[in-house]
């Protein structure tokens, strides 16, 4: 029956109407997957090497235990987005004497063979045949490899149980916050703790029944669950929910842009890939933790202006480089009505302007590191006030791509253009081009007041900017919304 299952899905691979259209993109991620796979290896093959260069006082393969559990956090972070599990069309067997419970194993025993789960072990498994090489003992190291296998086939099915579950992903995000703070503020050792932990799966090759014993019960419990959804009726009843409306009373005080706030607010709270731009733009503020407090930049070095325009204009980037597309399913209704276009792009300005101030109040303990920090991101945030916002803006008349909001949000290419790659110019490069000349050959402190003072500019000729910014959406409004129509943009 397995045998069956896998054909009928091959063929309906290859007679499917859209095989044609999307060949093209399916070439460039294979490609792009061959690409992974090459740098995994690479980067598995010489971790080795590179752990022991830089901690020579310490066992590479215990360095590798101690991150183990940012590993699992990470990839089942990344998995909730990109992963989903593998479909069929069911229905058509639910009226034959199939049986479901060979349609369930199918199911589940697909997924364990995805590409997410072989990504990993192209990463662990030539550093396990480096460990072979240099002396480590076969039996342990095949254990321990078999360990990770078993931890990423559990991983595999948590996701499907976690997926769709806004709060498991908000818990594993704060999960994996939380104990990197406390480790690189030396609250609490995770690092050690949990590398003695993992690294047990090594020194006691017993212990490697265990991840597998974890995917049994995931396992199990995803058959149960799936089970119990494979019947006919089950997709014929209605679904009810209690509708949940939020008045946004706050937004009234915006005036004349505040119906449209409204719109963008339920439009994002109510989508995943929104949502999802929203998470990762408050995950951001700690982005400079990579760049701070160590000894490799100086304290005003030009990488803190990336980062402090990254931290700030975080939300600014992600939700506003797909302005207007994000309306693209009513684009052509709003551009028939009476709507003040000008008001329409006013709320779009005003929405980013408030998730800028909250990103800066949220950077301002990077002040922790030096003042040098507190002022780059202050200038930063005022550079994208003034400048990134119109700049932004402008750039959003050139998409016509349509975003489908029902789709999943990570790994979705859906209005992605040329524009999206050359909008990061004048937002990221100009500005740190600029610090950088201006701090070498003046001083830090002039280079900081020109951010600024440009930001301010920026900000005292906002009415022209914008009605420059309107009347380019005005000139190419038609462009748009023939673009929006097209289903397979």
């Amino acid at each position: 029956m397995f045998k069956h299952f896998a054909n009928l899905q091959w063929k309906s691979f290859f007679r499917s109407s859209s095989l044609g259209k999307s060949l093209g993109m399916k070439i460039l991620m294979a490609f792009f997957g061959l690409y992974m796979l090459i740098s995994l290896l690479a980067a598995g093959g010489s971790l080795y090497f590179i752990l022991k260069k830089a901690f020579p006082e310490v066992d590479p393969l215990l360095m590798v235990s101690r991150y183990m559990l940012y590993w699992i956090l990470v990839e089942l972070f990344l998995r909730y987005f990109m992963q989903k599990l593998p479909v069929m069309d069911i229905k058509p067997f639910l009226t034959l004497p199939v049986n479901k419970s060979s349609i369930t194993h199918y199911i589940l025993g697909r997924s364990a063979i995805s590409l997410y789960n072989i990504l990993s072990l192209f990463f662990f498994v030539p550093f396990g045949i480096v460990l072979l090489t240099k002396g480590y003992p076969a039996l342990n190291v095949l254990c321990w490899l078999a360990a990770i296998m078993g931890m990423v086939v559990a991983l595999n099915y948590l996701n499907f149980l976690i997926n769709k579950n806004d709060k498991a992903f908000i818990a594993i995000g704060t999960i994996l916050v939380a104990l990197y703070a406390m480790n690189y503020f030396n609250v609490i050792p995770i690092e050690r703790y949990f590398g003695e932990i993992f690294h047990t799966l090594y020194k006691t090759p017993v212990l490697a029944i265990v991840p597998w014993v974890a995917a049994v019960i995931l396992y199990q419990a995803n058959y149960k669950f799936l089970r119990t959804k494979l019947f006919l009726d089950d997709s014929l009843k209605k679904k009810t929910k209690l509708a949940e409306s939020s008045e946004l009373g706050w937004t009234k005080r915006f005036g004349a842009i505040a119906p449209f706030m409204q719109l963008d607010l339920k439009l994002i709270w109510r989508n995943k890939r929104t949502k999802m731009q929203v998470f990762i733009s408050l995950l951001m503020v700690f982005y400079g933790l990579i760049f701070y407090g160590g000894d490799t930049y100086g304290p005003s070095s030009t990488i803190y202006v990336f980062v402090g325009i990254f931290m700030t204009g975080m939300f600014l980037s992600n939700f506003g480089q797909f302005i207007p597309a994000w309306d693209s399913e009513y684009y052509s209704m709003m551009m028939a009505q009476n709507i003040p276009l000008r008001k329409y792009l006013e709320s779009k300005a005003a929405l980013i302007s408030v998730s800028i101030v909250l990103m800066f109040f949220l950077s301002i303990p990077y002040v922790y590191f030096g003042w040098e920090a507190l002022a780059i991101n202050t200038a930063c945030a005022v550079y994208n006030f003034g400048v990134n916002i119109p700049v932004i803006l402008f750039f959003g008349s050139f998409n016509k791509k349509r975003i489908d909001l029902t789709k999943s949000a990570m790994g979705n290419m859906q209005g992605t253009s040329a524009t999206q790659f050359l909008v990061m110019i004048p937002l990221m490069v100009l500005p740190c081009a600029l610090y950088f000349v201006l701090k070498t050959f003046i001083s830090f402190e002039i280079a900081i007041g020109v951010l600024v003072l440009l930001g301010i500019v920026g900000l005292a000729l906002r009415k022209p900017l914008m009605n420059k910014v309107t009347e380019a959406y005005r000139k190419r409004k038609y462009k748009m919304v023939a673009g929006f129509k097209e289903r397979n943009s």
